[in-house]
């Protein structure tokens, strides 16, 4: 079973949240090139939101115990929110 921090996965979503670092951290790499690939093709204009889509799920994985984070993010890999 692999197990991955959650305080690295919510600090990268709430400070390179619109770039999907914390998505290519947690081995959801579709979700993240789709964060990724928003924030560079709007020339920034889609960075905004997707900031603000990192900024919450920063704060989400945070707020959880290790136990839920572990089961609901990496174990059953829930892509989003």
């Amino acid at each position: 079973m692999k197990t991955k921090d959650k305080l690295v996965a919510g600090l990268l979503g709430i400070f390179l949240g619109a770039l999907g670092i914390h998505k290519f951290y947690l081995g959801y790499t579709k979700e993240a090139v789709i964060m990724l690939v928003v924030s560079v093709a709007t020339c920034g204009f889609g960075a905004g939101v997707m900031g603000i889509i990192g900024l919450i799920e920063g704060i989400m994985y945070l707020t959880k115990s290790d136990e839920e984070f572990q089961e609901i993010y990496v174990d059953n890999v829930k892509g989003w929110f």
